[in-house]
């Protein structure tokens, strides 16, 4: 017996997407459905090309179109990703990129704390999973960007009205560090910082992206409150290290941009531990001390990521896509916090919301 479409959607309507909570029918992520002679055809369109759970919705997938019965020979599934705009890009305010979905900045209470080394693989490791990304490094009193993505040396171009951002390693990039001296101070009062972040955003013709990643200055001063004056953000990435002082000033980095209004999507551990030669770890800074500020702040957890002489050697190399490709733990904690991002972020443009902390 020949199996309706509307039987096998049917059966659809009870997998949920297990970061939306909604089932894949509602969210419009079945883009088609076809059976002939014993198998099955489904496309499924997922949020991020970056999804954490595509096995996971594979599984209930396959299982709830079996339960229609034996004749269900073969379940055949066709997967493709699109990355929905962010709420913010959609209000209808003026927005100065539009061809940008979704804009994530990466922030942290105190410097050292590796914000530009998580904010640059977040963008690579997007960027590899098959997305359109771009990132911007707003840290203009100290970019990191010439360094960790390998810029040295290469040529500026634009115009009058625009920049031709870097193409490397998978992403667009541009950074202040590209257009003055690598041993220059950039010493800048407000209005000053304000006007190069104004004009690095807009003026980098970005193009097409799923995402832009903003690498903000360490601390809670005048570029991140630009940044949300001027960008529809989707939402802020944490960046903390273990021990109790970077934890403290990782408060005042969440409460920043909660009083903002931009969503804090969640908290990456840098530094988590130590991974010698050996193979050992050690907890140098007292791992797990960021999980558990996450935790208390009632915030997700975007995964913890290892001191690594890898990580170290690839990034004063110039070479973040290395880090994917070589030791098998730092591989997997960056990749871990590439898609734990990404799925916050889809949370957030499917309008289900993240907790909120009232800080007075």
């Amino acid at each position: 017996m020949a199996l309706a479409k509307e039987q096998i959607l049917a059966q659809l309507r009870t997998v949920n997407d297990p970061e939306l909570h909604r089932d894949i029918v509602t969210l419009n992520m079945v883009k088609n459905v076809a059976y002939c002679d014993g198998v099955a055809a489904i496309h499924i369109e997922l949020t991020t090309p970056a999804c954490p759970l595509r096995e996971q919705i594979q599984h209930e997938v396959e299982a709830a179109v079996r339960a229609l019965g034996p004749e269900v020979k073969e379940v055949r599934i066709e997967w493709s990703a699109k990355v929905a705009p962010s709420p913010q890009r959609e209000t209808g305010k003026s927005n100065p990129l539009p061809g940008v979905k979704q804009i994530v900045a990466v922030g942290a209470g105190k410097g050292g704390v590796g914000k530009s080394t998580i904010a640059v693989n977040l963008a690579v490791g997007l960027a590899r999973a098959g997305a359109a990304v771009g990132l911007l490094d707003g840290d203009i009193y100290g970019p990191s960007a010439p360094t960790l993505l390998g810029l040295h040396g290469l040529e500026l171009r634009g115009g009058a009205d625009f920049i031709t951002p870097f193409e490397v390693h998978g992403i667009k990039a541009m950074t202040i560090g590209a257009m003055v001296g690598a041993d220059k101070p950039l010493i800048w009062r407000g209005p000053m910082a304000h006007a190069a972040f104004r004009d690095l955003a807009v003026k980098t013709a970005w193009g097409d992206l799923d995402y832009l990643v903003i690498d903000l200055p360490p601390g809670t001063g005048d570029v991140p409150l630009t940044m949300a004056q001027t960008l529809p953000l989707a939402g802020a990435v944490i960046v903390c290290t273990p021990q109790r002082v970077a934890r403290d000033d990782a408060r005042r980095a969440v409460a920043m941009f909660q009083q903002l209004d931009v969503a804090v999507l969640g908290v990456v551990e840098n530094m988590s531990y130590f991974i010698g030669d050996d193979g050992k770890e050690y907890d140098i800074f007292g791992r797990g001390g960021a999980e558990e500020m996450a935790r208390e702040l009632a915030l997700p957890f975007l995964g913890a990521v290892p001191i690594n002489m890898d990580l170290r050697a690839n990034s004063d190399a110039g070479d973040p896509t290395a880090n994917f490709t070589g030791a098998a733990k730092l591989a997997g904690a960056l990749q871990d916090m590439v898609q734990k991002t990404a799925a916050q972020i889809s949370v957030q443009a499917q309008g289900a919301g993240l907790p909120t902390l009232s800080v007075s």
